[in-house]
């Protein structure tokens, strides 16, 4: 019987390498993206930090910060470019497709360090006002909670889901791709910002929070598209997903029909 398998896209394979590959340097302690371990130079939680900061920022200039966050962003955003990049080279030819992800990726991209200037900013303002980690890390969580229920979220996340028209020939189709990455961009840091911030404040632990955000932003982008209120919004979509998988995995052969929808 022939395989009928599909071989995945080779863009995605590529994708999913650089993802993987941020994801193992991030493992192996190559990235000090973390500002109190920037600061605090390993000292415990609500203690003091032993270097000054502008002694910190010397031993941590800003093109190592800049090279920290652009690992962070490589390996918890690449997972969510995989339908914006897909709507982009659905709507190109071949020839330009690989034009076209570049552009796409290149204004994405810029949006993401110019939001990590700006996180960086603020989490190293609230650390020079209030050197303890835990009182920073809460008013964060507090910002975090009060986003994620907002109507704005809601906005950013339906902005996320816009598949654009895009130009096929020309100056045009390089002009739409591009314009179509810094908008998504903007959309996906405007609905993240506020769970990033966090992962700035939680010191040594900062790559299981990087892991437990990931998680939940992917898991929140199969939700719909929704009208804008204040509202809990979560990961329900992906957990009744889960559910309903580990059913069918566990359910006899016999009731199988009895578990699908």
């Amino acid at each position: 019987m022939a395989n009928t398998a599909r071989r995945p896209e080779a863009w995605l394979v590529v994708l999913a390498s650089i993802g993987l590959g941020a994801w193992s340097m991030l493992a192996l302690g190559e990235s000090e993206l973390t500002l109190p371990a920037l600061c605090s130079a390993g000292t415990p939680w609500g203690t003091p930090p032993s270097l000054p900061l502008d002694l910190a920022l010397m031993l941590h200039s800003p093109a190592k910060l800049a090279a920290d966050w652009a690992l962070m962003v490589a390996a918890m955003m690449t997972p969510l470019l995989v339908a914006p990049l897909r709507h982009v080279r659905d709507r190109s030819f071949v020839r330009r497709r690989p034009r076209a992800t570049l552009l796409f990726i290149s204004g994405y991209a810029a949006v993401w360090m110019i939001a990590g200037v700006a996180l960086q900013a603020v989490a190293l303002a609230a650390l020079w006002a209030v050197p303890a980690p835990l009182p920073c890390l809460g008013v964060a969580a507090a910002a975090a909670s009060t986003w994620q229920v907002s109507p704005a979220k809601q906005w950013c996340l339906n902005r996320c889901h816009r598949q654009p028209q895009l130009a096929a020939f020309g100056a045009a189709a390089d002009r739409d791709a591009i314009v179509f990455g810094l908008t998504n961009g903007t959309s996906c840091a405007g609905a993240c910002w506020a769970l990033m911030l966090p992962m700035l404040l939680v010191g040594h632990a900062h790559l299981w929070a990087m892991i437990a955000v990931t998680l939940f932003v992917c898991a929140e982008r199969l939700e719909s598209p929704a009208p804008l209120a204040w509202r809990v919004r979560g990961a329900g979509k992906a957990l009744r997903i889960a559910a309903a998988q580990t059913r069918m995995r566990l359910a006899p052969q016999g009731r199988l029909r009895e578990v699908l929808p």
